[in-house]
């Protein structure tokens, strides 16, 4: 059933992550949001279409649909713009413009949007993605025209709050949540999948995605240095060359894994690890998977990413190494430590309020009431 007080009848959401690529912020809030109504998930082009460009949808949830653009290849930017421009009409005519929301993790977006007027304007920042590797030149101007634009703007973490919340009037913080009863999974699952169980070892673990911010050289001297340690690191690996990923017999990539599959790796984990570089691109992050971690009952020893330092590191439930001999000597008291029961309940009190749940439902009551402030200023004007 609908929420009667949904702010939207339908939802487009433009986003530069696939759908299917790895599970996290934008999967989701955007399934819980398509209880309340339609979610179309609208993903950056495929330049495959052999004659006209064309709109493909697949089915995900009752009511949520990833929809791609295909475009044939050797485009202008110009033709470009104007196909993803029409092929999003060819969408809008199902209903009033007022009974949309348009929903932006990608401010690249508005270059084709701009010209519609959606009933409400979210844009949910979840990266500072101008400072990413591969960034579009545009990338900063359209995000300050859709800043702009947006009735309201949602961050994906304190950092980044702090460096928006001058640029918009109604912005809010959101760090990473977690589903808890999905990887509490991992505490009580007795056997690991047939790629991981033959390992043999202590096993300190990674997953996400292997990227220019994964610090290459500091898993290198954890598996140098203490060679008995088996580095488990599951997810893809993007936008860097996998010839300079290090080779070590302890260091094992086991490729990309799916959501329900990640409790069962956690559960034969010793130790996990955030070894993100400290760099203009990990500046903002909040990785999702620090709670997701700590859900699980692991371990977890991690650079000194600002959003990790405060709350988890202030509240010692997860260690901060700045060099390669604080990862080691955190890894070793926690192999060390035989009760974890004092920490686990640190832990679970820390996690009890924090859900996805709890943030569609914080999210849902923002978008409608700004959605309300929208409608009392167009009757007033």
């Amino acid at each position: 059933m609908k929420n009667n007080a949904r702010f939207a009848e339908h939802i487009i959401c433009f986003s530069h992550l696939r759908w299917d690529f790895v599970y996290q912020r934008p999967q989701h809030l955007l399934s819980r949001f398509s209880n309340d109504c339609t979610v179309h998930f609208f993903e950056e082009p495929i330049y495959d279409a052999d004659g006209e460009a064309y709109l493909s949808f697949s089915q995900r949830e009752s009511d949520l649909w990833v929809t791609v653009p295909h475009l044939p290849p050797h485009l202008s930017e110009g033709e470009e713009q104007s196909l993803l421009a029409s092929l999003l009409g060819s969408m809008l005519i199902k209903a009033p413009m007022q009974a949309f929301a348009f929903w932006y993790y990608t401010p690249m977006a508005l270059a084709f949007s701009d010209k519609f007027q959606p009933g409400l304007t979210i844009y949910d920042c979840m990266d500072e993605l101008s400072v990413f590797k591969f960034a579009p030149a545009s990338i900063r101007n359209l995000e300050k025209r859709l800043l702009a634009k947006a009735d309201v703007v949602f961050t994906g973490g304190q950092s980044l709050y702090e460096a928006k919340k001058d640029q918009h009037a109604n912005i809010h913080s959101f760090p990473s949540s977690i589903d808890r009863q999905h990887f509490l999974k991992a505490r009580k699952l007795k056997s690991q999948p047939s790629d991981q169980s033959g390992i043999k070892g202590p096993k300190i673990g990674f997953y996400g995605v292997i990227d220019e911010r994964f610090d290459l050289e500091l898993v290198a001297s954890i598996a140098e240095q203490r060679p008995e340690l088996q580095i488990i690191l599951i997810g893809p690996v993007v936008k860097i060359d996998p010839s300079t990923l290090p080779r070590r017999e302890n260091i094992h990539y086991l490729g990309a894994k799916t959501y329900d599959e990640l409790p069962a790796y956690l559960s034969g984990w010793s130790v996990a690890l955030i070894p993100f570089l400290l760099n203009e691109s990990t500046r903002f992050i909040s990785p999702t998977k620090t709670p997701e971690y700590l859900a699980a009952g692991i371990p977890v020893v991690s650079t000194a990413i600002r959003d990790v330092v405060n709350p988890y590191g202030l509240g010692r439930l997860v260690h901060i190494g700045f060099q390669v001999n604080d990862f080691i000597k955190a890894i070793d008291l926690e192999l060390s430590r035989d009760d974890k029961a004092l920490w686990l309940g640190r832990v679970d009190a820390f996690l009890s309020g924090n859900s996805w749940n709890a943030t569609y439902a914080s999210m849902h009551k923002l978008c409608r009431e700004a959605m309300i402030s929208k409608n009392k200023m167009s009757i007033a004007s």
